[in-house]
């Protein structure tokens, strides 16, 4: 989920204004998990996903990022390989982040370094809780919080079941089941490699439980 609800708007922009954005189309591959990490990346604008996949092609979602998100930045800091892939889910800009830049910015604005030691450390809370949330709550919570996490402002989800399923750890036939209970409650509205919120409110609700 998002762990930057409680950081100022716009704090990250900083690294934004010396450099232009470059734009990826959806699907695009911005970086593959066992490489080395040269950069990290501001979002500025559209959706990115990051995710995991198997040797026999199965993936699974790590999270969706915002507008305004950083990602791809603990393994820059930790001059590891990659632990995980990113690719646009949806037209975007992007603003590469080499250690130049990062020198360059933490020099004039100290603030800003103490401020992404706080979402670092927040990352690494974030993934422990993501843990303990596959394997201990039940279907319907996480089906519900994998769908506010990805919808956009007009409460448009762009993925399909087996997106679903795979980004939240459950079955198919798993998920197709919590799907069909939301849609006759009226929470939700399926279509075609996408679903609607109706009643987001809900949803969050029931992930408060």
């Amino acid at each position: 989920m998002n762990h930057e609800l409680d950081f100022p708007a716009g704090i990250w922009e900083p690294f934004a204004r010396s450099r232009p954005p470059v734009r990826c189309s959806p699907g695009y591959l911005i970086y593959l998990q066992g490489t080395e990490a040269t950069c990290f990346y501001f979002l500025k604008s559209g959706k990115v996903k990051s995710f995991l996949q198997s040797e026999d092609g199965v993936e699974r979602v790590l999270n969706v990022y915002q507008a305004g998100s950083l990602f791809g930045e603990a393994s820059f800091f930790d001059e590891l390989p990659r632990v995980s892939s990113a690719a646009a889910l949806s037209p975007c800009e992007i603003v590469p982040i080499d250690r130049e830049l990062v020198s360059q910015e933490f020099a004039r604005n100290p603030e800003l370094a103490l401020a992404m030691m706080k979402y670092l450390a927040r990352t690494v809370r974030l993934l422990s809780g993501q843990v303990d949330q596959m394997a201990f709550r039940p279907a319907r919570w996480r089906v519900a919080s994998y769908l506010l996490a990805l919808a956009g402002r007009d409460g448009a989800a762009a993925c399909t079941q087996e997106d679903i399923a795979a980004a939240v750890s459950a079955s198919r036939v798993t998920v197709s089941r919590v799907l069909n209970d939301f849609a006759r409650q009226g929470w939700v509205e399926l279509g075609y490699r996408a679903i609607v919120l109706r009643e987001p409110g809900q949803l969050q609700a029931l992930c408060k439980q």
